[in-house]
């Protein structure tokens, strides 16, 4: 991966203004997202905290461009998101997201290199191989590039997942429990990348989290309540 050269404009990266989320029940409307609004600045670094049922991973997905709102505006990258259809969210996400999931996401049938490869192959680009060996290779996982995710454990599907993300240099970062399967000395390991990742490519990174010591490496921490944003704190990192 090239550490890229262009400066970025300032700014917030991320923006959302009364944002709201309800679903429909059997016994009735459910609303997950109550009126919450936040801005990230870019190459910022930010934990979103909760118990189950908060609403933290409704939120990122909203963020992300992967569901849409009841009510409420997103801003990503600049773009208003919640005024596109489900083609041009899925564009907008092509060029500015990269995205590292609790259950990592990987196809079966690819292995490490191709699944690395996959995003840049989708947007076309003529070096994916090479630009993905260099991913492969800055997570540490060059030897095991041509091994299936059956063959890999925890740790390194992770670092697949996360080289998988980087790979296409996104503006934000979005990370939903990245350490929630794995067991504590490769979480740590995990973090650790992801954390070094993040500084080298002045990536934003948006983090849902139930673990506070991860959530305090970040720049800022979001405590989730009941849908709503309830107070926030700075991360140990400031």
């Amino acid at each position: 991966m090239n550490t890229p050269e262009n400066e970025k404009p300032t700014g917030p990266v991320l923006k959302a203004r009364h944002l709201s989320k309800q679903v429909t029940r059997p016994e009735g409307p459910l609303l997950i997202l109550d009126e919450v609004g936040l801005e990230v600045s870019r190459g910022e670094s930010v934990a979103i905290v909760g118990v189950s049922g908060a609403g933290k991973s409704t939120l990122l997905g909203l963020l992300a461009g992967l569901d849409e709102p009841s009510a409420g505006q997103v801003w990503l990258g600049g773009r208003e998101i919640t005024e596109l259809d489900e083609d041009g969210r899925a564009a907008l996400r092509a060029e500015n997201v990269g995205f590292v999931f609790q259950s990592f996401h990987l196809i079966a049938s690819l292995t490490a290199l191709e699944n690395v490869m996959l995003p840049l192959e989708l947007s076309g680009a003529t070096d994916a191989r090479e630009a993905a060996l260099e991913a492969i290779r800055t997570v540490g996982l060059e030897p095991r590039k041509g091994h299936y995710p059956h063959q890999l454990s925890g740790g390194e599907k992770q670092r697949v997942a996360i080289a998988r993300a980087f790979v296409v240099q996104p503006e934000v970062l979005f990370a939903d429990e990245p350490t929630g399967n794995l067991d504590q000395r490769t979480g740590e390991n995990i973090v650790e990348l992801l954390f070094n990742l993040n500084r080298e490519y002045s990536t934003t990174l948006v983090l849902v989290t139930h673990d506070l010591d991860l959530a305090s490496r970040c720049d800022r921490i979001l405590f989730m309540e009941a849908g709503r944003i309830e107070r926030e704190a700075t991360g140990d990192s400031q």
